[in-house]
C-alpha cells in the first residue's frame, strides 16, 4: 500500500529512452523532478515566486530502480512528505508505470536555505501549516 498526498502524471517522450529502448535512468529522475517541484508550487516555495530569498535547496537524492518502464506509456509520481524536521525534510517518491506497478522509488532531503545569508533556515509554522494541509488529504493505492 502506497501513501501520497501528490500525484503527478506525466507522458513518457521517445528522449526518455535509452539505446536499449527502455526509459533511461535520466529520464526517471526528471519525472520525481517534476514531482517534487510541483509540489513546491503548492507549497508557494517555487522558484517561479519573485524575490523569493528562503527556498528549498537539494540536500540530497537517491533512486532505487525497481523494472524497466517501456514506451508508449504514462508514468505517474506519487509524492509525500515523510518528515518535517528544523530546517529540512524528507520526502518520497513512487513511480508508478501504465500496469500500476512500482519502477522505481525516489527519496529527497530538502534543506530551506536563506539565499540572501547563505545559511540553512527554519521551516517556519506557516510552511509547516502548508505542508500539514497537503498531507493531511493523504490517498492510498493499494499495489
Amino acid at each position: 500500500m502506497i501513501e501520497y498526498s501528490a500525484a503527478t502524471e506525466l507522458r513518457i517522450d521517445w528522449s526518455d529512452l535509452d539505446a536499449l529502448g527502455h526509459v533511461n535512468h535520466i529520464a526517471i529522475m526528471r519525472y520525481i523532478q517534476t514531482a517534487r517541484v510541483l509540489y513546491f508550487e503548492l507549497l508557494g516555495i517555487s522558484a517561479r515566486v519573485k524575490g523569493l530569498h528562503v527556498g528549498p535547496i537539494m540536500a540530497s537524492v537517491s533512486t532505487q530502480f525497481k523494472k524497466q518502464i517501456l514506451y508508449p506509456g504514462k508514468v505517474k509520481v506519487l509524492s509525500a512528505i515523510q518528515e518535517v524536521k528544523t530546517t529540512s525534510l524528507r520526502m518520497k517518491h513512487y513511480v508508478i508505470d501504465d500496469a500500476d506497478e512500482v519502477a522505481a522509488e525516489g527519496y529527497d532531503v530538502i534543506v530551506m536555505f536563506d539565499f540572501i545569508n547563505n545559511v540553512k533556515h527554519v521551516i517556519n509554522d506557516d510552511l509547516r501549516g502548508k505542508i500539514d494541509a497537503i498531507e493531511a488529504n493523504r490517498k492510498t493505492l493499494n499495489i
